[in-house]
C-alpha cells in the first residue's frame, strides 16, 4: 500500500521538540552548534590488507576522541573510480559497521548511503537494528536509490532503471518505519512483499534511528526527505545551491504538512589537509557558508585521514570553532 493511502509516517509518532531530538540522537549539543562528520571512502591505507583492521580502530578513535559526531562509511562493494582504481580494497558497510561499534564509544555510525537495491528491505531493517542495539544507540540508517551500475552487474545483483530504483526506495522507507514502530501486518508494495516484518530486538535509539537519504534531486529525493526522513545529505555542492535544494525541501514539507525544522540538514564535502592544499581557516569559512544556507552537520572525506594528522587539526581549530555557527 503506498503511503498516500495512509496517515502520513511523520504523523504518527509523537512530535519531539528540537532539543529533545538532538538529545536522542546521542548529540547532547545545544540546537545552534555545527556537527562534524567523517566519512571513509577509501581503505587503502599504507600496510595493505592486514593493516586495515588496526588502522580503521586507530582512525574511529582518533575521530572519536578530537569530537567528531559522526563516522561514515560507503556502502559500495567497488571503489569508486573518482577515488581509485577497481582493485583497491573496498570493505562491505556493515560489517565494518559493526566493527566500528565495538571500536568506539560514542561517536554516531552510519553507511552514506545504503544502495536499496542491495539486500531485502526485511534484512536491512533487522541488519540496521542489529547495528543500533551493538552499537548502544548510536546509528544512522542512510538510504538511497542506488547508483552504481558496475558492481551491481558485475556482482550479480539486479540494476533496474532509474525510475523503479526510486520506487523501491519509497517501498524500503515504508517498510523500515513499519518495522520500527512495532507493526508486523503484511506489508503489500508493487515490489516487495512482507507476509510477517517482524523485528526483535527494536533498536535501542528511540523512537528510531534517524532515517537519513542521500540526494540532491529536487523533485523526487526531497519529496521522499519531507516525507519519511529524519535528515538529508546533500553531495557537494556549493553553498548556494544547497539553499536551493533546501528551499525545495521546504516546499514539499509545507505542501504535506511536515515541520521543516523536525529534519537534520547535512552535507557531504571533500576536503585535504595537506600542506599546500587547504588550510583550517578555508574549511572554518567553508563550514560558516554552509551554516549560512541552512546545514547543521557537514560530513567531510579527505585522502589522508590514515595519518591522523588532519584529524587532530580539525580538533584542536576546526571543530571547537564551527561549534558555535
Amino acid at each position: 500500500m503506498l503511503l498516500s493511502q495512509k496517515m502520513p509516517y511523520f504523523l504518527s509518532i509523537r512530535k519531539m521538540t528540537y532539543g529533545e531530538r538532538i538529545e536522542q540522537r546521542g548529540f547532547f549539543r545545544e540546537e545552534t552548534m555545527m556537527r562534524i562528520g567523517l566519512q571513509l571512502p577509501s581503505f587503502s591505507w599504507p600496510g595493505g590488507s592486514a593493516e586495515i583492521a588496526p588502522r580503521l580502530t586507530e582512525i574511529a578513535r582518533s575521530a572519536e576522541a578530537v569530537g567528531f559526531a559522526s563516522l561514515w562509511v560507503m556502502d559500495h562493494f567497488f571503489q569508486l573510480p573518482d577515488w581509485g582504481p577497481l582493485d583497491d580494497p573496498m570493505l562491505e558497510s556493515y560489517t565494518t559497521l559493526g566493527y566500528l561499534a565495538a571500536a568506539t564509544k560514542k561517536i554516531r555510525l552510519g553507511a552514506m548511503v545504503t544502495g536499496v537495491i542491495y539486500r531485502f528491505p526485511g534484512v536491512l531493517v533487522k541488519t540496521a537494528s542489529t547495528l543500533d542495539v551493538l552499537s548502544g544507540g548510536r546509528t544512522y540508517l542512510g538510504l538511497g536509490a542506488g547508483c552504481y551500475r558496475r558492481e551491481a552487474v558485475g556482482l550479480g545483483i539486479p540494476f533496474p532503471p532509474l525510475a523503479e530504483r526510486f520506487a523501491r526506495l519509497e517501498e524500503t522507507l515504508q517498510i523500515v518505519r513499519q518495522m520500527w514502530e512495532g507493526e508486523a501486518k503484511p506489508y503489500s508494495g508493487r515490489y516487495y512483499q512482507l507476509a510477517e516484518p517482524h523485528n526483535a530486538p527494536q533498536p535501542l535509539a528511540q523512537p528510531h534511528p534517524p532515517i537519513l537519504i542521500g540526494g540532491n534531486g529536487e523533485r523526487k529525493t526531497m519529496r521522499l526527505v519531507a516525507q519519511y526522513a529524519d535528515a538529508c545529505n546533500l553531495l557537494v555542492l556549493e553553498p548556494e545551491e544547497i539553499r536551493g535544494k533546501l528551499a525545495m525541501l521546504k516546499r514539499h514539507c509545507e505542501e504535506i504538512g511536515r515541520d521543516y525544522g523536525e529534519i537534520e540538514k547535512t552535507c557531504l564535502n571533500e576536503v585535504n589537509l595537506a600542506p599546500g592544499a587547504m588550510s583550517a581557516g578555508d574549511i572554518i569559512s567553508i563550514c560558516r557558508e554552509l551554516a549560512g544556507v541552512g546545514i547543521e552537520h557537514v560530513i567531510v572525506n579527505m585522502p589522508d585521514a590514515h595519518e591522523l594528522r588532519p584529524l587532530e587539526i580539525f580538533g584542536r581549530e576546526i571543530i571547537p570553532e564551527v561549534a558555535a555557527f
